[in-house]
């Protein structure tokens, strides 16, 4: 049986949100740093922002997975691959 795959059009769509946000955060702490402390000021920021996508991001994957999954499950199917009805 063919593994289902992820419609990654949809997830690109339902990540794009968190995507600018992420970008618009780590910008924001960039820009916000002091003169002289840029790293200092802006990595533990960033990272945080950046480890938190990454999660939403593995997560939404796994969820489009299981939906994909699902959807193409046939509970009239046997699990050779014969119909009940046959």
């Amino acid at each position: 049986m063919e593994s289902s795959k992820i419609d990654r059009d949809a997830l690109r769509a339902k990540l794009q949100v968190e995507f600018e946000a992420t970008l618009n955060a780590v910008a924001d702490s960039v820009d916000n740093a002091r003169d002289g402390v840029w790293i200092e000021d802006s990595e533990g920021i960033s990272r945080q922002v950046l480890d938190r996508f990454r999660q939403q991001v593995y997560e939404a994957t796994m969820q489009a997975k299981i939906d994909a999954a699902e959807a193409a499950f046939s509970p009239s199917e046997e699990h050779d691959g014969s119909s009940r009805s046959e």
